[in-house]
C-alpha cells in the first residue's frame, strides 16, 4: 500500500538542510521529512553517512530516532524511494569524484522545487512509492481559512503521469538526476533537549531518567559500531510522553560505522577528522590525534555534568541559552576538552557550584561525580565504555540516594 505524506509546516532548518513536520494521510500519524539538497559533493558525503547510519538503527531502539523511509528527488515533481540496503549510484559516484553531474540543472530545478514547497499550504503532498511528488505551483498563500488548491490532486497525478518520453527513458536507464534526499522519520513533540530542559523547572527524577536512557541509546550504537561524532543538546531530541519523556539520539551526519563490538570489547576503530561541536568535542578531538568512540562518553560527560547541574552558557555569536559545561578564563568560557588539551593536569571542579542557571536543581552526589570525572578524564582509556556507563550511572544514584 502506497504511503502518503503531507508536509503542514518547516519547524527547522540548518546548515544542510530543511525540516517539516508532517502526517501520514492515511493514518493522521505525524512525522518529520527532512529535505537534504544534493547541491555539493561535501554534503552528499554527509547525507549518505546519515542514511546508513539510521538505516543500521532503523526502530529497533526507543532512544535513537527512528526512520520511516527515504525518498530521492530525481526532478521538480518526481520522488524516487530507495530500497533497504541500496544506495543512490550517482550520489556514491559524486562523492568519489568530487563533483556533482550536471550541477547546474539540478540547482535550477531544486531551486524551483524548493521554492514550491514554501509556497504551498498544508494540502502539499509527497507521495512514496511513487514518482510523484502531489505540489501544486499555483495554489494560494498559507492563511488561517480552509481553501482548496487551483490544482487538484488528482490533475496533479494526471499531469505527473504525462511525462516526456525522454524522461520514461532516463528513469528506464538509471541515469536519474539525483536533487535531494527526504528523510521520512518520526515526530517529536518536545523539541531538542535545550529546549525541553530549559522550559521547565528542574527536576532531579527527570534528569536521572534523560541521563539513562542517554545511556541506554549509545550503547546501542556502540554495540551496532556506530560513532556518532556529534552529541549535544542540539542533536538530542524529545519525545513527550504522560510517562515523562523519551530522548532521542538523532542527526547521524557526522557519524560513522565500523564493525561491531563483539565479546564485550571495546570499539578501537580510529578516526581523525576533527569534527563534532566545541563545547562537547574530547581532548584527543582537539588536538588533531586519532580518536575512537570514547570520544562520545566525553561528550556524554559533559551533557551529563550540564543536565544534573543545570549548566547554561550562551555561544559567542548566539542568543539561544544551551545546556554544557565548561571552564572559566577570566571573561571568557572554555570548552573542557580544550582546556584540558592545554593543560593535562587540570583539576575540574565537580559539582560546579556557580554558573549555574536559577532554578537550581540539588547537585550530584559524590558517587555520581566521581563517574562524571571518570568520563571526562583526560585519558580515552580511562573512561567508561558504553556498555559498563549504564550500569554504573544507576550504582552512583542508588549510592547517592542512600
Amino acid at each position: 500500500m502506497e504511503e502518503l505524506y503531507t508536509l503542514d509546516r518547516e519547524v527547522g532548518r540548518g546548515s544542510y538542510g530543511v525540516v517539516f513536520e508532517g502526517h501520514m494521510a492515511k493514518t493522521g500519524h505525524r512525522v518529520a521529512i527532512k529535505r537534504l539538497p544534493c547541491s555539493n559533493p561535501e554534503c552528499i558525503e554527509l547525507y549518505l553517512q546519515e542514511l546508513w547510519a539510521m538505516r543500521a538503527t532503523a526502530k529497533n531502539h526507543v532512544n535513537v530516532i527512528a526512520l520511516h523511509s527515504c525518498l530521492l528527488q530525481t526532478g521538480s515533481r518526481s520522488l524516487k524511494p530507495l530500497k533497504p540496503g541500496k544506495l543512490p549510484l550517482r550520489l556514491v559516484e559524486t562523492v568519489l569524484k568530487g563533483s556533482v553531474l550536471e550541477p547546474q540543472r539540478a540547482r535550477e530545478k531544486s531551486g524551483v522545487f524548493s521554492d514550491t514547497l514554501r509556497r504551498t499550504n498544508s494540502s502539499s503532498r509527497l507521495q512514496d512509492k511513487t514518482n510523484t511528488v502531489l505540489a501544486g505551483s499555483r495554489l494560494k498563500e498559507r492563511n488561517k481559512s480552509t481553501g482548496s488548491d487551483s490544482l487538484t490532486p488528482q490533475r496533479l497525478l494526471n499531469r505527473a503521469v504525462k511525462r516526456s518520453a525522454a524522461q520514461r527513458e532516463e528513469e528506464q536507464s538509471g541515469s536519474l538526476r539525483c536533487m535531494a534526499l527526504w528523510l521520512v522519520m518520526e515526530y517529536c513533540d518536545g523539541g531538542d533537549l535545550n529546549h525541553y530542559l530549559l522550559s521547565r523547572p528542574p527536576d532531579a527524577e527527570r534528569n536521572h531518567s534523560v541521563v539513562l536512557q542517554l545511556c541506554s541509546a549509545v550503547a546501542f550504537l556502540h554495540g551496532l559500531g556506530i560513532t556518532h561524532r556529534d552529541l549535544k543538546p542540539d542533536n538530542v531530541l524529545v519525545c513527550v510522553t504522560p510517562k515523562g519523556p523519551v530522548i532521542k539520539v538523532a542527526d547521524f551526519g557526522l557519524s560513522k560505522m565500523s564493525g561491531a563490538v563483539g565479546n564485550g570489547e571495546r570499539c578501537r576503530q580510529h578516526f581523525s577528522s576533527t569534527c563534532g561541536s566545541d563545547f562537547y568535542m574530547a581532548p584527543e578531538v582537539w588536538g588533531g590525534l586519532s580518536y575512537t568512540a570514547q570520544a562520545d562518553i566525553f561528550s556524554l560527560g559533559v551533557m551529563f555534568w550540564a543536565v544534573l547541574e543545570r549548566i547554561t552558557f550562551v555561544e559567542e555569536g548566539t542568543t539561544q541559552e544551551q545546556l554544557g559545561a565548561y571552564v572559566c578564563r577570566g571573561r571568557w568560557l572554555m570548552p573542557l576538552g580544550e582546556a584540558l588539551w592545554e593543560n593535562a593536569d587540570l583539576q575540574l571542579c565537580v559539582p560546579m557550584k556557580f554558573k549555574r542557571a536559577p532554578p537550581l536543581p540539588p547537585p550530584p552526589g559524590p558517587a555520581m561525580c566521581s563517574l562524571l570525572l571518570d568520563m571526562l578524564a583526560l585519558n580515552p582509556d580511562a573512561r567508561p565504555s558504553a556498555e559498563q556507563l549504564e550500569a554504573r550511572v544507576l550504582s552512583a544514584l542508588k549510592q547517592d540516594s542512600n
